[in-house]
This record gives structure tokens, sequence and C-alpha cells, in this order.
């Protein structure tokens, strides 16, 4: 091999190993390219980490620990306060009650009620009670709506212990119909008394019932009594 074909082949094997190092080089760069450019992208899609709230202090949370506790000790002081005050309100009542009924007891008690079962043929026109001697109740009605009422209360209060007397007095008139209608001139007067006997510490009611006799043995006027019906009872009994 001569001289000069030596050289030539030298020179082209240089030539080719510096392409081979330039190329290799070009290949390592985009690959450092390509990473940096990885590891961009992955810095950009990590996650921004959440706020997290600050801590309360702790000489904050130790402070509100005593007004709690203050508010929780009103509240109890105010709710026994609540009670302290109902049970005396209790206690109260219950003495008046004793009271009342120790007072009540040291004394009698009298109600007097008129029950009218007087028929059709008769109008109360007036009454009037009278309780040893006293007039009590007195009331006067010719419309006829005093004979309209069942009954009615003339007389309720304190009496003392004994015996006692109860007068009623009552005016009529007729009241016919057809060939009874004369009856209509007819007016008279009906009375009677009764004794009834209290006892101390005793409420005593007595109802005083109006009626009629039944068959043709009595007139007219003769028909029509009293009876009179006591009830007594200790007042201590009485709620």
């Amino acid at each position: 091999m001569t001289p000069t074909l030596l050289l030539s082949g030298m020179l082209l094997g240089l030539f080719n190993a510096e392409e081979t190092v330039e190329a290799e080089e070009a290949v390592e760069a985009e690959e450092a390219v390509e990473t940096d450019t990885s590891a961009v992208e992955v810095e950009e899609q990590a996650p921004i980490p959440a706020k997290q709230p600050e801590a309360k202090p702790a000489a904050e949370k130790i402070n509100d620990a005593p007004d709690f506790q203050r508010e929780l000790l009103s509240v109890e002081e105010q709710v026994n306060d609540l009670k302290e005050q109902v049970f005396k309100s209790k206690a109260t009542l219950k003495l008046l009650k004793e009271i009342v009924i120790q007072g009540a007891a040291s004394g009698s008690r009298a109600t007097v009620w008129h029950v009218n079962q007087l028929g059709s043929s008769y109008i109360l026109e007036s009454v009037s009670y009278f309780l040893d001697g006293k007039g009590q109740y007195a009331k006067s009605d010719t419309s006829g709506a005093l004979d309209d009422q069942e009954q009615f209360q003339v007389f309720d209060g304190p009496i003392p212990p004994g015996n006692h007397t109860l007068t009623v007095n009552m005016k009529l008139r007729g009241n016919g119909y057809g060939v009874f209608s004369y009856v209509n001139k007819y007016t008279f007067n009906v009375q009677s008394m009764t004794v009834f006997t209290a006892e101390e510490g005793q409420s005593c009611q007595i109802r005083v019932i109006t009626n009629e006799r039944s068959g043709i043995s009595a007139s007219f006027v003769e028909r029509p009594y009293v009876e009179f019906e006591p009830r007594c009872r200790r007042l201590s009994d009485i709620e």
C-alpha cells in the first residue's frame, strides 16, 4: 500500500469518528432537554397544599373555661332561687288554708234555699224569710218571674252555735183556666216555721220546699204547704 492511500484512509476514519461523537452529543442533549421538560410539568401538576387553620392560642382556650363555669354557676343559682320561692309559696298557702279552716271551725254557718214545687194552679207573687226574727230576704213580683224560678238562695252566712228559728212567708195567687178561671181572683198567704240546731264548727243547709197536697179533701187555699229539709255537717269536712 502506498503512503498516499494510507494517509487517505486515516483521514477518512478520523472524520467518521468526529461525526459519531457529534451525533452522540446531540442525542444526549435532546434527552437532557426532555428530562428538564418532564420535571417542569411534574412541578406544575403538583397540588398546592391547603392552608391549615391557625391554631387557637392555648391562652385563649384557658381564658374561655372560667367564663363558661361562671355562667353555669349563675344559671344554677337562679334555678335554686326559683325552687326556694316555689317552696315558700306552697308553705304560705298551706298555712293560710289551716288558718281559714281553724277560724271557720270556731263558729257555725247556715245556707237557706227556697225550692218551688207548686203546680201550675198557683203563682208565687212574693216571699220573705226571717232568721231568728231578723229579715234576711224579701222579694215581690206579680209578673210571674219569681214563680218561674225553681230554686234560689235566700241566705248564706255565719251564725252562732245553738238553736235557730227559720220563718217563711209567701203570697200566692190562683191560676186557673176555663171553668176554673175564678181562682185567678184568689190571693192568700202561706206561713211556716222550723227550728234547727247548728253545733260548734258545723255548716247547716236548709232546703225550704213549697208543694201542694193531692186529693180533694183539702180546699184550694189549703193545698199549698211548706217542708223543711235541714242538713248539717262539719266545716272541716267541706272542701
